[in-house]
């Protein structure tokens, strides 16, 4: 297996699990974790919150052994608030400190943060210095693009965070203003791998093993990240990984769905901090996820968002198996 090394990790050259705010929690990290993620990423963390001792922020922060390496991610536009942050987050002992520089999202970009940095690269590398200063431990960036198509500086903003002092870049493939619409520009990811010595992680579009394979041969890049494409599919790192070591991988069956959309919804009202009630409604979207492909899976996804207990999920497996397997039965049948 071919491995890449960032700081002193060596990481497999597989799959990384993409930083998402809203999903990406420590239940989520943990089954991604469980199935071969090689990398991953905390939500995203404000910097400018923590410096206010905001719990919330905080709460973000803590990493389990289990996950490294993690990498905690930071957002914010004003380096001062950045170095305050660094300095804080040392004592959850990260292995790495990401800088979002690809957020699209209205209340990150007004305020100059996430991809809003990509049209003030002064300012995004005053960022990372400050960061460096005060970590002690490797500091990178997750960048996008450009702002529009007609504003795409991927390769001289790269090239300046790699002068700030990044030690790897992870390049989504699409621009702010296409949000995660459309396709993601891979000859740009090959671009600012051309352009720059670090480490440059390629993120957008990676839905299969196939995807994957294509985006390292078509980019060079050093390692791939899975973002959208893990919604309720903790195994395609497994599928990943399974064709990089040439060994055979078996998709999920509809059973295999359902026990581990369960088990998910379990570590989801075990480790939050809200009542049962409250954390099963966080746990809604990603019931749904796992009935994506699935007969009826239209209709069941509908009853998730309704969900209010986990004996209602429970119910709702035990539907959705039974539909599945009346509708495999008439298939065999013809």
């Amino acid at each position: 297996m071919q491995t890449i090394t960032i700081g002193t990790h060596t990481i497999e050259k597989t799959a990384a699990l993409a930083p998402m705010a809203g999903v990406a929690d420590y239940p989520y990290r943990s089954l991604a974790r469980e199935h071969g993620a090689v990398l991953l990423v905390s939500e995203m963390i404000s910097a400018k919150g923590l410096c206010y001792d905001s719990k919330g922020s905080a709460e973000l922060c803590r990493i389990t052994e289990e996950e490294r390496p993690m990498a905690l991610q930071l957002f914010g536009s004003e380096p001062e608030f950045i170095a305050r942050a660094c300095a804080m987050v040392q004592e959850y002992c990260p292995d790495f400190i990401d800088l979002n520089m690809g957020c699209p999202v209205p209340k990150v970009v007004n305020t100059g943060a996430g991809s809003a940095l990509m049209k003030t690269p002064d300012l995004a590398a005053e960022c990372v210095r400050a960061a460096v200063r005060e970590s002690s431990v490797p500091v990178t960036v997750k960048m996008r693009i450009g702002w529009d198509e007609s504003h795409i500086n991927a390769v001289d903003f790269a090239r300046t965070m790699e002068q700030a002092g990044a030690a790897a870049i992870t390049v989504h493939g699409r621009t702010k203003t296409q949000l995660y619409a459309g396709h993601a520009d891979w000859s740009q990811i090959a671009a600012v791998k051309r352009a720059v010595s670090v480490p440059v992680i390629g993120n957008g579009d990676i839905c299969s093993a196939k995807d994957a394979a294509a985006m390292y041969e078509q980019t060079g890049c050093d390692l791939v990240a899975v973002g959208r494409a893990t919604y309720g599919n903790p195994w395609i790192f497994q599928e990943i990984d399974s064709c990089f070591r040439g060994i055979p991988y078996t998709p999920p069956t509809p059973e295999d769905r359902m026990e581990m959309m369960l088990r998910h919804i379990r570590m989801i009202v075990e480790h939050s901090k809200k009542p049962p009630e409250f954390a099963i409604r966080e746990a809604r979207k990603h019931a749904s996820w796992y009935m994506t492909g699935c007969h009826g899976a239209a209709g069941f996804r509908a009853r998730c968002y309704n969900l209010s207990s986990y004996e209602e999920a429970q119910r709702l497996a035990e539907d959705f198996l039974k539909v599945n397997k009346s509708k495999a039965s008439a298939d065999n049948e013809e």
